[in-house]
């Protein structure tokens, strides 16, 4: 009996890799993104269709009389937990796409304290999903996914939904791959780099390989679930650092700092917390027999691959205009050696 899927969000990271995953296993695949492109590894039966997500009518065609599950993910906010909900007859179950930044600290910091006085939050080591999180709302990324979260909950069996809490996401494709701040400086020839907290920060990644993985399973194992979706291992910065040395073929010195970035743009990398960001995975083991396909390094190098070619011959903000925006200038080199010298 063909199982016919429906990706929303098909030509990002996450879409690519579980759009082959899922038509590789068998389903009948219908992947949707605004420009409706296709992915080289797809299998040629795949139905990459154009579309606008935020369209209502768009959505209700390409779900058309009727699937197995939905998998989006890029939803976001109460407005496409309704919207998804108001499919719920044709939909046979969902698979959507959260984030651990919906946790907080028993002291009610999380992420949207961290630029606080002491507002980063303390998490237990590791996460599991009984962790608190913060206050539904519309006032943040992190307050709106819980807003889509507890909607979707809500729906129960009129949509059983799992959803996953992404941990740092890595793989091709990326609009914002943190490894960047060590491929730029491993490919402009920096010697030396400035790690704050001694370089042992933890920010849980996780591959889209193994997200893909997940979205997989619980796609064959309906159910209303909150899941954490991350790798086996929490690697630190500066062990994330000599990984893409190893890749680039590369050995570079480590300048480690204790405690915070001694200036603002220097030694503050995408991963750089002060407290360990760290998840539990035996929900997801236990509830859908859940085993990692990969572990942080064995696709660096594809990760790599992707943002040299993406840099190649551009500006790394003109290539990676997110990544200015949500971290700033990674690049200050200028500051870096004043620091360095001082």
């Amino acid at each position: 009996m063909t199982r016919r899927a429906v990706v929303i969000g098909a030509a990002g990271q996450i879409g690519r890799a579980a759009v082959g995953v899922l038509a590789r296993d068998g389903w009948e695949v219908t992947a949707l993104s605004r420009g409706g492109g296709r992915d080289d590894g797809w299998p040629g039966e795949v139905r990459a269709v154009p579309g606008d997500r935020e369209d209502d009518a768009v959505l209700a065609e390409a779900v058309g009389d009727g699937c197995d599950v939905v998998v989006d993910v890029v939803a976001y906010g109460g407005g496409h937990a309704r919207q998804l909900v108001s499919l719920a007859d044709r939909i046979g179950s969902a698979v959507v796409i959260s984030s651990v930044s919906v946790y907080e600290d028993d002291k009610g910091r999380n992420f949207d304290t961290q630029g606080e006085p002491d507002g980063f939050p303390e998490y237990p080591v590791p996460i599991t999903e009984r962790q608190r999180t913060v206050r539904a709302g519309d006032t943040s990324y992190s307050t709106r996914k819980v807003v889509l979260e507890r909607e979707l909950l809500a729906a129960g069996e009129q949509l059983p939904t799992t959803l996953l809490r992404a941990g740092a996401i890595h793989g091709p494709y990326c609009r914002t791959p943190r490894e960047l701040y060590f491929v730029k400086r491993n490919l402009d020839g920096r010697a030396r780099r400035v790690l704050a907290y001694g370089g042992e920060s933890r920010f849980h990644p996780a591959s889209v390989h193994n997200i893909a993985e997940l979205i997989r399973l619980a796609a064959a194992r309906p159910g209303s679930r909150v899941l954490n979706a991350v790798d086996p291992d929490a690697p630190t910065v500066a062990e994330i650092a000599r990984a893409v040395d190893a890749v680039m073929g590369v050995e570079r010195e480590d300048v480690l700092v204790d405690g915070p970035p001694p200036a603002p743009t220097v030694g503050d990398t995408p991963w750089s917390v002060p407290a360990p960001v760290v998840c539990d995975m035996a929900a997801a083991e236990r509830e859908l027999g859940y085993r990692p396909v990969v572990r942080y390094a064995d696709r660096l190098a594809e990760s790599v691959a992707s943002i040299e070619e993406q840099l190649s011959g551009r500006d790394w903000r003109e290539a990676y205009p997110r990544m200015l925006q949500a971290y700033g200038d990674l690049f200050d080199y200028a500051a870096e050696d004043a620091w360095l010298t001082a």
